[in-house]
Order: structure tokens, then sequence, then C-alpha cells
């Protein structure tokens, strides 16, 4: 860590911050004023328990929970897998599903698997020193590119890893990260959707939740211990160490301990950067998945299997829709460009009494490279409304891949080298579980719609005159061979010269496109290559200047490995009203209608009706609790994140956050931030009074409440 940050997190602000492992020793003051009773060393050393048994899922957050590999997570993170076991005839989503024994698991898919960090290194150096100041963008982002992937290389020479060089402080720091991949990844028991996703999309972000967002997968290994293929003969993972469960409960205002993977957060970003997203891409963005939902819906309607394919697709869109127009409704509740306003007169003000001593005209530098950010990515989301199928994007990675093929390894761009080729096959395979093309086209041609209605200068040079007609998809559609899996696949081998004579009409596209798409991602270069120059000079004064300020430093979220910390709390959303942080599964029968999301399956309603609650009734509530708050600071990918009572032990899963906390990606307000958690009491109640899972229950090592 730079001096720099040295000293500067022990004043920081309760529960903000989404702090590295190895930041956690100076907030012992911290962790102890709120009642965490784990040293702090322990939570920053990734070999020993806990933190050795937090996982990634490439997107989500887990925990292993047994010495057999069986792992935790949401039921949303394991959606994909639901769905790709589901069909219109066995219906996993809506019914769930149980495997009582080993041999019923069920695979996860090749886009299932399982990340075990092993070790992060601070690797700054060797990114960044020597490079030439007379660089251009483009050769400054090539020459990180490569060195990042020599990194990664020497990492890899053991094939049972997967590593990474992400950057940190938006460049001013990169971390190799090691990580075990574990590709045989097997769904174990997840509840039906009535319960894993109770209130749907009605009530995703929102608060009293009544959601019992989990699932069970088991990581499998080798006969020798390591990483392999799926196959019969494989052995579930020996994880080294496991999470106990915790059934005793927690009460407001305890203190837990948050791990997992947080996605992306722009906490040091500019005002003109928020202003941006506020006023010009967070509203397109909801306007264009309105839109693309509306299509798949009426694509879709009346074919119980086609719904059943596009099921996650929409899910997911739905997800990614609530959030924007939650962005844009707290971006207009509180006007966070006007605070950042402030803090940035003040940083400017301050930078230049103490920092500007011979950088240049770093600030002036700063606000242009950002502007052409801004500019460039209006045309790739042009690019993207105009490519917008499946097959197409499909068609455009397997002739990129045969450029990259021509060739070195290692002078391919990253994606495209041979570490990446299981993850292409993955992506492709996909496919089959949720592609129509009839649905595709649809999307396609809405999707060009909307692309010829965007003012010519937001259009890339060039594209007008390559991207089709929506009127004449048809022969697109008919001509092509992509939609076979099989013959997807064979694409992977072929050459440039064979994609160049196809007749294929999604291939002669991606081919004719592909002048453009270069355009595109050489401009992109030379920006990204501007922003690593310029940025990092600028984030080094802003944490120089915060701590002048006694103020939090750490990362904005880039999908590592992340622990915060918080409070059980209730929270009020607006003047006169207290939401308390428990709801209760008497929520969930006031909640019911004859209707989806608000379904109860009848074993789970008969059983509260007759209350039996057992072991799982907590003291206070007189019930069973099924979702609590706290203010723990998250964000996407920290789903299915562990949440840990003060002695580590598993106490609940994180699936949300509350509507009025979604502006925390750009601005954490103390007051008002709460994130959702499943209660683990509630998980294990369903588990054994409607879904009949003894054989986990028994699995799993559980801390039942003193009778």
């Amino acid at each position: 860590m730079p001096a720099i940050l040295l000293g500067v997190a022990a004043n920081a602000v309760a529960d903000e911050g989404q702090w590295q492992p190895h930041q956690l020793p100076q907030l012992k003051s911290e962790l102890k004023r709120i009642g965490i009773t784990m040293p702090a060393e322990k939570l920053a050393d990734l070999s020993k328990h806990p933190m050795s048994a937090i996982v990634s899922l490439g997107g989500c957050s887990a925990s292993f929970v047994s010495p057999d590999g069986l792992v935790v997570t949401n039921h949303h993170c394991a959606y994909g897998a639901i769905q790709r076991n589901s069909t219109a005839e066995k219906n996993y989503i809506v019914d769930g599903f149980l495997a009582k024994t080993r041999a019923e698991e069920l695979p996860g898919g090749p886009n299932t698997l399982v990340y075990v960090t092993e070790k992060v290194e601070n690797v700054t150096s060797g990114v960044l020193n020597g490079l030439g100041a007379g660089m251009s963008g483009r050769e400054r982002s090539e020459a990180i590119s490569a060195r990042v992937k020599a990194l990664i290389a020497e990492c890899e020479s053991d094939k049972a890893y997967r590593c990474s060089v992400p950057a940190f402080h938006r460049g001013l720091e990169y971390y190799r990260i090691k990580q075990l991949m574990i590709r045989d990844v097997r769904l174990v028991h997840a509840p039906s959707d009535k319960i894993g996703n109770f209130g749907g999309d009605i009530d995703n972000y929102e608060w009293p939740r009544q959601t019992g967002d989990y699932s069970f997968l088991r990581a499998y290994v080798g006969p020798d211990g390591r990483p392999a293929d799926p196959s019969p003969n494989n052995v579930p993972y020996k994880s080294k160490d496991f999470l106990v469960v915790s059934a005793e409960g927690l009460k407001n205002g305890d203190p837990i301990l948050l791990a997992g993977y947080p996605g992306r957060t722009s906490r040091y970003k500019l005002p003109s950067e928020i202003r941006f997203a506020r006023e010009v891409d967070y509203p397109a963005k909801v306007a264009t998945i309105t839109a693309d939902l509306d299509v798949i819906a009426a694509a879709t309607k009346g074919n119980a299997a086609w719904d059943v394919r596009y099921a996650s697709v929409a899910k997911s869109l739905n997800n990614v829709l609530k959030k924007t127009q939650g962005l844009l409704d707290g971006f207009a509740r509180k006007d966070i460009a006007a605070i950042k306003d402030v803090q940035d007169a003040e940083f400017r003000a301050w930078y230049g009494k103490n920092g500007s001593a011979g950088k240049g005209n770093l600030l002036a530098d700063l606000d242009a490279v950002i502007a052409s950010d801004i500019a460039l990515s209006r045309e790739e989301a042009a690019y993207s409304e105009a490519t917008h199928s499946d097959l197409l994007k499909s068609a455009r990675t397997l002739y990129r891949l045969a450029q990259e093929r021509q060739k070195p390894d290692a002078q391919r761009d990253a994606g495209y080298q041979e570490r990446d080729l299981s993850f292409i096959k993955a992506r492709l395979t996909r496919l089959e579980q949720s592609f129509v093309p009839a649905v595709d086209q649809a999307r396609w041609a809405a999707a060009l719609g909307r692309y010829a209605k965007l003012d010519a200068k937001l259009r890339p040079q060039g594209l007008d005159a390559l991207a089709p007609n929506a009127a004449n998809l048809d022969a697109y559609y008919k001509g092509t061979e992509l939609a076979d899996t099989a013959k997807r696949l064979a694409w992977m081998n072929a050459d440039v010269d064979a994609f160049r004579k196809s007749n294929d009409p999604f291939i002669q596209l991606a081919v004719r496109l592909n002048e453009v798409a270069d355009a595109l991602e050489n401009r992109r270069k030379d920006i990204d290559g501007n922003l690593d120059r310029t940025i990092p000079q600028y984030m080094s004064a802003v944490i120089a200047w915060k701590k002048s300020q006694g103020k939090p430093v750490y990362p904005d979220a880039n999908s590592t490995l992340r622990v915060t910390y918080g409070t059980v709390s209730p929270y009020a959303p607006r003047d006169g009203l207290v939401k308390g942080p428990f709801t209760t599964v008497e929520g969930i029968l006031e909640k019911e209608t004859d209707k989806d999301p608000f379904l109860v399956p009848a074993t789970l309603k008969k059983a509260v009706l007759e209350k039996r609650y057992g072991v799982f009734k907590d003291p206070v509530l007189g019930t069973v609790p099924v979702n609590f708050l706290s203010s723990a600071d998250t964000t996407g990918g920290n789903s299915g994140s562990a949440v840990m009572n003060k002695r580590g032990e598993l106490v609940g899963l994180n699936f949300d956050s509350t509507y009025e906390s979604i502006t925390k990606d750009w601005y954490f307000d103390t007051a008002i931030t709460r994130a959702i958690h499943v209660d683990i009491r509630y998980m294990l109640w369903v588990m054994k009074e409607v879904d009949g899972a003894d054989n986990l229950l028994k699995e799993m090592t559980i801390k039942y409440p003193k009778q």
C-alpha cells in the first residue's frame, strides 16, 4: 500500500468502505467499536478462516458451508443453472429442486464456475514502471495490456488457476490475483421461485421484503483433487475451510461482517461524469432495456418453452432496469452532482496550494480526456444498438477469434488467448438454453429501429451503410447455420479465409463490420491509455487530500474480494416513516395474492398458520425472521455474499439494497444506505419445514440457539 494510504483508515466514517482484506488491520478500532470480536489480522489472511471460505461465482459471491464443497449463494445467482436444467414439463424454476443424493445433483453448465482466491500481490511497479512519457494513448494502453498479460501468463503456469491483474484507484495500483478455478459445479438445491423470487420485480430493491433468495451448488474436482472438466468420475472438492452456520440469530444494533466480490462503484468520478450518467447515459439505458423487455414479452407470449428459454435473460434485464431507474430517482432526490461540485471545488483549491507543483496541466488534461471518453461511449452505445443480436454477436466473436489466432498467443488481445477459449465456447454454447431465432430477430429489428432514430453525430462513421434494414432480417435467419450449436462451435477452428468466403449472412455481416468495430476499438485504446496516464495522477492527489481530512481511502469496487461491516439497522426513507430492520413469515401471508409474484406454496402457508417455528423462532419477534437490513456497504456482485456475526459465523446472505440506497454506487449516504439480507434462520426453516432438505441440514455445521 502506498504511504499516502497508511494511517487514513483509522478515522473512517462508520460502515462506509469496501475494503481490501489487507487494509483491515488499520480498521481495528472501528471493528472493535461496533462489536466485532474476530481479530482484524485474521480477516486480512486469505489462507485462514473465514476468508478462505469466501468464493466468487464470476459475477456473484458465495461461500463454502461444508468440507465437501457445498456452496451457498443467492437463488438469482444460481438462476442460470436452474433455468438450464428446466423445461416446460420439468420446471425447476417454478417447482424448485432438491438432490437428496450426490448422484441426483445436476450439471450447472459451462458458465457456472467457482473461483477460490488464494493469493493477492501488489504488481504496480511491474505494470507501470518505465512507461515512456512520450507514448500515445494507444501505445500506453497496449504496453500496459502486454505487461498485464505477461504477469497473468506467469501466474497461470499451473493451469488449475485463473489469474487477473485488475487496476485499483482507477489505475494508481495493480494487484495480481490468483484463483483456483473449479469448472465442474452442480446444482444441489433451489427453492421454488415462489420462495426464492417472492415479490419478483415488483419487490426488487424494495423494503419490506420477504424473499428466500438462496440456493446451493457443489464444487467437484478430479480424483486427484485438482480442477477438471465435468465428469462422472469427479469427486466433491474438499474445501480447506467452510463457514459454520449460526441459527442463533441477530437483533437490532448487532454488528455484522460481509465478505464478497462487489462489482463496480464510481465514488471517485467527477461531476461531469455524474451529469453524463444522470442526463444522458442512464435515461437512454432505461429506454433501451424497457423496449427490449417489451419485445421479449411479446415474442415469447403464449409459448411456455420460449418463456423458459428467455427467463434468465429477462430476469437479468429487469434487475439492471430497476437499478438504473433507481439511480435516476436517487439523483433526482439528492443532487449528487452538486455535492460533488462542492467537493471538486474544495479539492481543486487544495490541489492548487498543495499538490500541483511539477504536475503541468493535470486538471485541464483530466477534463479533456473525460470529455473524450464520454463522447466515445455514446458511439459505442449506438454500435451496440445496431448489432443487438445474439447470433451477430456470436459471429463477431468467432471472426475476431480467427483474426487473433493469426498472432502468437502473447500478442493476442485479452479475451482471445488460449486461456479464454473455454469461456468463448461456454458463451457460444449458452445459446442452447437462452435463444430462439424468432425472438432474436424481433429484438434486433426493434434495436435497429431505435438506432435509426439516433442523431447522426452519435453513430459510428461507416456503420449506417452496413447496418441492415429492420424489415429485411428474414434472409439473415433463414440463411444462417449459426443457430445450430455444433455448427456454431465448429467456427471456433476456422481461419480468416474461411470467414471471408462464407455465404452465411451473419458471418458476412461480421466480416463487413470489422473495419468499423476496429476503428471504435482503437479509439477506445487511445482514450483508455490517456485515462491511464491522467486519472492515477488525479487519484494520488485525491487520496492525499482525503488523508489531510482524515477521511476513508478505499478503492472503488472492481469485482475483487472485499470486506465491509456495519450493524443491523432500521432507516427513515422520508419524514415520519421509519422502516424496521426485520421482516417475518407473517409478512409473506400478508402479501399473498392469487397471482405471480405473490403466490405462496401451500406447504409454507400451512407451516406458518400452524406456527411450526421450532428452534428458528426469534425470541423478540416471536416468529421466524425472513429478511433483515444492515448498514453494510454493498453493490452489484455482492449478491450471495456471506453475512457473518461478530465471531465469523454465517447468519445471512446479501441479496439486494433498498431503493433509496441505489445511488451509493456514486455516493455513500450513511443515513439511508441499507443492504438487504436473507436471515439464515428463514433459509434453514424453509429447508426443514417446506422442502425437506434434511440431507443438507445434516451436512452443514449448524449452531442452534440454547433452549
